[in-house]
């Protein structure tokens, strides 16, 4: 049986563990790369794993894979990822926005600080990433954009009890929605 992903690149923002992780895991088994961005250099209190016990897992799992510690807030993270899966593996046929944060506080409850962080992570990291892959994914024969991000959905139950947390997820979907590799010219 043929499989797609065998000799594929995909670069994932925080993929140092759960959904991320698996997602890697799995696409290891059948062959993938991995270039891996996350801010997680050294095990924390609160959360198990780092960058560099999740690639040792995509190597477990069968894979190659490379982990870059950094933000995904940070433009230059960002494209020190991507120089590395292109350096390291000659491009990149799949970008996988993974990094989000959440908080389901309402808007007399959240800070502005946490609204500031689900903005930054969510929105602002899926549009650097998306970006600086566009070019490769451009070169790629079977490229993909893959964002965790729900369908958009402005039903009260999300939008009415969850407002910033919905707007920064609606901005992930959005982006990819309209941010993928197009052969079209944009004005």
């Amino acid at each position: 049986m043929d499989t797609p992903l065998k000799g594929r690149t995909i670069l994932m923002s925080s993929g140092s563990r759960g959904i991320g992780l698996s997602i890697l895991a799995a696409a290891a088994r059948a062959g993938a790369n991995a270039v891996i961005l996350a801010k997680t250099d050294e095990p924390g209190p609160r959360l198990p794993g780092t960058v560099h016990t999740a690639a040792a897992a995509v190597g477990a799992a069968g894979g190659t894979a490379v982990g870059v510690v950094g933000d995904v807030r940070q433009e230059a993270d960002v494209e020190r990822e991507v120089a590395t899966a292109a350096d390291r593996f000659g491009g990149i046929g799949i970008c996988v926005n993974n990094a989000s944060a959440i908080d389901l506080r309402g808007t007399e409850d959240l800070s502005v600080k946490r609204f500031d962080l689900m903005q930054q992570i969510n929105t602002r990291g899926t549009f650097l990433l998306t970006r600086a892959c566009v070019p490769h994914l451009k070169r790629s024969d079977h490229a993909h954009v893959l964002t965790l991000s729900p369908p958009l959905n402005l039903a009260p139950h999300w939008l009415g009890a969850h407002p910033a947390y919905t707007v920064a997820k609606c901005g992930m979907t959005l982006l990819t929605l309209v941010g993928r590799p197009s052969t079209r010219n944009a004005a």
